[in-house]
């Protein structure tokens, strides 16, 4: 299935597009999107290896297909030169909608509807949320069309959690946007703070958040000891 060409009058020239995957690890925390797509530093830990497989899942079914009112497109380029990112929808349905868009070669109109999957279980940051807005912004930008919701998928729960793209997550999205490319642009990565997440991030033992956090060298040994 063909998507409609786009005119792209751009903010950002396309050698400057950030990964769009990378607002999900910026909502996570700002310093682990520096380290990795700043300073390039990443180590697989069982998390990020589970949630590797699942998309590859995803990916090895083949790239379309129909299913009754339902046009199913899978690893999806998607791109918005106004926020300057660019990436890969894991898959995007499009539902038959009378309000719709048309398709090339495809009768009827449809709505798209981005879905992603996810390793684990739903979580209570909006990390996994903003990455589907940006993505749900990135079609918006190509189709010149609405995309109201989406969902996100977790194999944890087997259930898809339905995702509104209100006004507060795009604002967020755009506003992360802004922050990754002033960051990336001056290449600065944030100082590292300690909170309770730190435990499950793969770049723990490069980061070293508590270490960086203690007043003195002294401090952080002593603090190591009693623990």
């Amino acid at each position: 299935m063909e998507v409609p060409n786009v005119h792209i009058s751009t903010s950002y020239s396309e050698d400057e597009w950030l990964q769009l995957s990378g607002i999900q690890h910026y909502a996570f925390c700002a310093r682990q999107w520096a380290l990795i797509h700043i300073e390039q530093q990443w180590i697989d830990n069982y998390l990020t290896t589970a949630g590797s497989i699942e998309h590859e899942r995803v990916d090895d079914y083949q790239q379309s297909e129909s299913r009754g009112n339902t046009l199913i497109l899978r690893s999806l380029r998607v791109f918005n030169p106004i926020l300057g990112i660019s990436g890969i929808c894991d898959v995007v349905e499009f539902h038959s909608n009378p309000h719709g868009i048309h398709l090339s070669k495809r009768q009827g109109s449809w709505i798209p509807y981005p879905v992603e999957y996810k390793h684990g279980k739903p979580k209570e940051i909006d990390a996994d949320r903003l990455q589907l807005c940006a993505e749900a912004m990135c079609l918006e930008y190509m189709l010149s069309c609405d995309v109201p919701e989406g969902s996100l998928f977790y194999q944890h729960t087997k259930r898809r959690e339905i995702v509104t793209f209100n006004t507060e997550l795009r604002e967020q999205v755009q506003q992360y946007c802004k922050q990754m490319h002033d960051y990336f642009n001056r290449g600065y990565t944030p100082k590292a703070k300690f909170r309770p997440r730190c435990k499950s991030c793969s770049l723990l033992d490069i980061c070293q958040p508590k270490m960086l956090n203690s007043t003195s060298a002294k401090a952080y040994i002593q603090q190591t000891i009693n623990q």
